[in-house]
């Protein structure tokens, strides 16, 4: 029977696959607060030119503004382990916990996360993995971009 965390996880892995049929790179990300949904996104890149819209930050945007009490009292969940910006964003918003589909096929700023009280969740999940395995190996130079490595 599929748990409500697990509900959570699959929203987030949606929304990799949204991002991945619009041409973009397959992390998905969604903010919960209460046990409801309250944002939602994906790396979004490719398709707007962006430079900071990882699936974590654009899941952020889409939230809005918000009190500090409800990142306070809210869980990330993203398919994969978050880089260094969007390690940051949850940081300066005092988010207390992140599940992360898998750390595979890149290992972001966990340890920085976890240094700073943050929990860190790792699902290791076989359908987030070869979901960046696959597009890593076809798209290798936009992957390197989106990393930020030659």
């Amino acid at each position: 029977m599929e748990t409500q965390e697990d509900c959570f996880f699959r929203a987030a892995v949606a929304e990799a696959e949204r991002g991945l049929a619009e041409g973009g790179i397959p992390i998905g990300a969604v903010l919960v607060h209460a046990g409801e949904i309250i944002g939602r996104g994906h790396n979004r890149r490719v398709q707007d030119g962006s430079v900071i819209h990882h699936a974590e930050m654009n899941c952020l945007e889409n939230a809005g503004r918000l009190p500090p009490s409800v990142y306070r009292q809210a869980t990330l969940y993203t398919t994969l382990s978050p880089c260094p910006m969007c390690s940051g964003a949850v940081v300066l918003y005092g988010i207390p916990r992140v599940v992360v589909g898998e750390n595979r096929t890149y290992r972001g700023a966990e340890a920085y996360l976890a240094s700073q009280g943050v929990a860190v969740a790792i699902l290791d999940d076989p359908s987030c993995i070869r979901m960046m395995e696959r597009f890593i190996r076809e798209h290798p130079e936009l992957w390197r971009e989106d990393i930020g490595e030659e």
